[in-house]
């Protein structure tokens, strides 16, 4: 139970007066808001590649028709679009909460644009489709952004003693819903009708919208503010640049359209290749500034470092959804110890995990650190790859098993998503932290953004081999990105000593 001290400078950021595990109320709100929208795209993205190979010759043996019957290629990398797609949002995103619409409004107006997407993705038809998927890439990238700096906004400053532990709560609510999803989503649309999973998606926002706009009043006010509003001479020249940008590309695809040549590579390969130019056109920008000092030029570099591994580190993790899912519906077995279950549920695996280990990790870097022998952040982010890595070595083998037809044990996978959570665990909150450290005084509320395009970078990696007709699930292109990722980590931590030089006081 939390002390009466910090019960009431709970209080202070809460206009409610109200607490919740000893937190401002208002946490009560982001949490729950957070759940469900997470419950809603974890569980439509459980079922996204087998909806794509429903009903062709890619889907496994006796599965549920009514997808879009296609190839596995091609469905890997929409998959892979569209999660570049979400990741890439995340940055433009941050910039409307700042300067267009403050970031209470913008997480309304996503959660809202988000549920509109699943409702499409609910209509049969591809049309409907890759509608939904448009515009649950664009709200979760507009709510992402804007939904953590409210809950920063619930404490007194950087230095409030309860700020990293309400992070933590709202972290679980991130999991919670994650690891719910593919058992109640993943499994009705999976196993009985994809357009009611997909409703049931559309269902859960819904409830997360409501319990935002009905929660909101115990929000801090600030978060209605918009911190650095447009003047009205830059949104007419946005207004006027964004209109010209949307009629040029209306009138490019009409074109394509009436001359009958449209196929969906003329939208998967432009996105595709602007998800990876967009993350080196933002770093080349930033480090070139004149403006950067050269301790924060020398801090560019170091992260340029952090930035590629990361890039490595997704477009392998990412796969999750894709690679390994089509292998654990085709060449798995679909039952352990007589339970029988839907391959969606290996989707909650991650989400299990983080929450399992997570707290492990935590205290073993403070047990480490206590003793002065905590690695630092390079060494970890070379874990982290070498494990990713380990993953897919450790992957190659039941795919050779399953070569003649055999059905392999569940716990291949299982054991593969336990060792990419662990490099997870090594990598992401630590690339997080030294994003903060490493960014340029100028650039501090973009950089989130930037480490996000990290996952952009990886994920459009992948999409750019599977629209190149490799078939990621092949044992050469397999044995290819592992040692890929280990070479990486190995590559770091060879020259950490270089990398540390260029942190300069960031350890």
């Amino acid at each position: 139970m939390a002390s009466k001290t910090l019960d009431t400078d709970a209080t202070s950021a809460s206009p409610s007066g109200k607490t919740f595990l000893g937190h401002p109320r208002g946490l009560a709100t982001l949490f729950m808001t957070e759940m469900w929208e997470r419950f809603s795209y974890y569980g439509m993205r459980a079922l996204l590649i087998y909806y794509l190979v429903s009903g062709g010759a890619d889907a496994a043996v006796g599965s549920q028709g009514g997808g879009l019957a296609m190839k596995a290629t091609t469905a890997t990398a929409i998959y892979s679009v569209y999660v570049s797609m979400v990741y890439l949002m995340a940055y433009p995103g941050g910039w409307f909460g700042d300067r267009v619409w403050g970031a209470r409004k913008t997480v309304a107006i996503a959660g809202f644009v988000i549920m509109s997407g699943h409702i499409a993705l609910a209509v049969p038809g591809q049309a409907a489709f890759f509608l939904g998927l448009l515009l649950v890439a664009l709200g979760s990238g507009l709510l992402k952004a804007n939904i953590s700096t409210m809950v920063g906004q619930l404490y007194n400053g950087p230095e409030d003693p309860r700020r990293d532990g309400g992070f933590t709560v709202f972290y679980m609510s991130i999991n919670l819903g994650a690891f719910v999803a593919p058992f109640v989503i993943g499994t009705i649309g999976k196993e009985y009708n994809w357009h009611l999973g997909f409703g049931l998606a559309a269902i859960g926002m819904a409830l997360g919208l409501t319990q935002f706009l009905l929660g909101s009043r115990h929000l801090n006010p600030v978060s209605s503010e918009v911190p650095n509003p447009l003047l009205p001479e830059e949104r007419k020249r946005l207004l006027k640049k964004a209109g010209l940008t949307v009629l040029g590309v209306a009138a490019f695809y009409g074109v394509v359209a009436g001359l009958g040549v449209y196929t969906l590579n003329w939208a998967l390969v432009p996105l595709t290749i602007a998800g990876l130019l967009i993350p080196i056109t933002v770093l080349t920008r930033i480090k070139r500034d004149k403006d950067l000092t050269a301790d924060e030029q020398s801090k560019m570099s170091a992260y340029i470092w952090f930035f590629a591994a990361a890039a490595i580190f997704w477009m392998i993790y990412d796969q999750g959804g894709s690679t390994l899912s089509l292998f654990a519906d085709k060449k798995t077995a679909d039952s352990l110890f007589g339970l029988g279950f839907s391959a969606t549920w290996y989707q909650s695996l991650n989400p299990l995990f983080v929450m399992a280990f997570a707290p492990v990790f935590a205290w073993l870097w403070l047990w480490l650190s206590r003793r002065d022998k905590e690695p630092n952040t390079i060494v970890k982010f070379s874990i982290g790859l070498l494990l990713v890595g380990v993953s897919f070595f450790v992957f190659i083998i039941p795919m050779t098993m399953a070569d003649n037809g055999t059905l392999v044990s569940p716990l291949w996978l299982v054991s593969i998503y336990l060792i990419q959570t662990i490099g997870e665990l090594c990598l992401s909150p630590v690339g997080l932290s030294v994003t903060t450290k490493m960014a340029p005084r100028k650039y501090a509320s973009q950089m989130m953004g930037v480490w996000f395009l990290a996952v952009t970078a990886g994920d459009c990696t992948t999409s750019l081999l599977s629209l190149a007709g490799v078939s990621l699930n092949g044992t050469g292109i397999i044995a290819m990105q592992a040692s890929l990722a280990a070479l990486a980590g190995f590559a770091i931590f060879t020259y950490r000593k270089k990398v540390q030089a260029l942190m300069g006081d960031v350890h």
